[in-house]
């Protein structure tokens, strides 16, 4: 269970990037009052949480309707969350945890941004999506780790909106280095749990014993 739990918190912090999300949010409301972005950082938590349950739940559904084998799913999932991994490592962007440029600059005109893009791509993007999905699968239906990662899942959108809360202040308190070096770290863990879950989704294809 405590794996489960290590595993789950260090995939979540490493594809939403609560951190990351807290700087973007604040470079996207420097004109909103503390009221609306507490609003605006609520609301768009919590849609995110939605789009993120909907996968937890119905995601076995939709392999069963796709035919996607659980080792599949391991192996690409594993795939993305390696792309995702190198990103952080070496500290740039690619939409896989964060937003374009394109999506940057509609934002910027946008007043409530709460649905696009905090809610999603920024918080609830591809890569959480594919983990969340991932996560839930590899429980194989067992409810109490089940539990576990959706409990992982919700601590961490809890933690991401209270960072977004104090954006302003962690930016100036750590900088762009000091958030740089931090991706890094858990870029690396995460590189070595999706080269994991590429061992496990290969070992569970039969493909090696052929």
């Amino acid at each position: 269970m405590l794996e489960t739990a290590l595993v789950a918190s260090t995939t979540f912090f490493a594809t939403i990037g609560p951190l990351d999300v807290a700087a973007l949010f604040a470079a996207l409301t420097p004109n909103n009052t503390t009221r609306e972005r507490r609003a605006i950082a609520l609301k768009g938590t919590l849609i995110a949480l939605g789009i993120l349950l909907l996968f937890a739940v119905f995601g076995d559904s939709l392999l069963h309707l796709f035919g996607i084998s659980l080792p599949a799913l391991r192996t690409a999932g594993g795939i993305l969350l390696l792309l995702i991994a190198i990103d952080m490592v070496f500290a740039r962007s690619s939409g896989g945890v964060t937003t374009t440029e394109e999506e940057n600059r509609e934002a910027t005109g946008k007043q409530d941004i709460s649905v696009f893009p905090l809610a999603t791509p920024l918080i609830a993007g591809p890569g959480t999506m594919g983990a969340t999905i991932l996560l839930v699968a590899g429980a194989e239906g067992d409810p109490a780790t089940i539990g576990i990662v959706v409990g992982c899942l919700i601590a961490m959108l809890t933690a991401t909106f209270a960072l977004m809360l104090v954006a302003a202040q962690i930016q100036r308190f750590l900088g762009v280095t000091g958030l740089h070096v931090i991706a890094r770290v858990f870029g690396v863990l995460l590189a070595a749990l999706a080269v994991q879950f590429i061992f496990d989704g290969i070992a569970g294809s039969g493909l090696l014993a052929r």
